[in-house]
């Protein structure tokens, strides 16, 4: 496995995920880290973008999906968007990161977040 990576954080979407019925109701911010495994040499050496993750097109399709089909857990939204991730041929790995900033903890907290790794078998 390569040891390049691509990474792409703080993306933000709005989506109504979670188990509370304000939550889906209200719905709120999200924010995404993904840290993509991949080789990059093809690329750079061809200077040529279909070598590689277009992140801009791969933003837009994680926006989608945290907009889209609210669940309840984090953990499910963040497998959904590992797959995302590694839809794209040229991707060996995905690190996913869903941080739930206004997560409802009756406590001051900085971040609710679940991290996942995956990766292809």
């Amino acid at each position: 496995m390569s040891d390049d990576r691509i990474e792409l954080r703080g993306l933000r979407a709005r989506g109504r995920h979670g188990v509370l019925p304000a939550e889906r109701e209200l719905g709120q911010e999200f924010v995404v880290d993904v840290s993509l495994t991949l080789d990059t040499r093809p690329a750079a050496a061809a200077d040529d973008l279909s070598r590689t993750v277009d992140y801009g097109s791969l933003a837009g399709r994680l926006v989608a999906a945290v907009e889209e089909d609210p669940v309840d857990l984090l953990e499910t939204l963040a497998e959904r968007l590992a797959g995302i991730c590694l839809a794209e041929p040229v991707v060996e790995a995905a690190e996913v990161v869903v941080h739930k900033p206004s997560a409802p903890v009756p406590h001051p907290f900085a971040d609710v977040a679940v991290k996942i790794r995956r990766s292809r078998l």
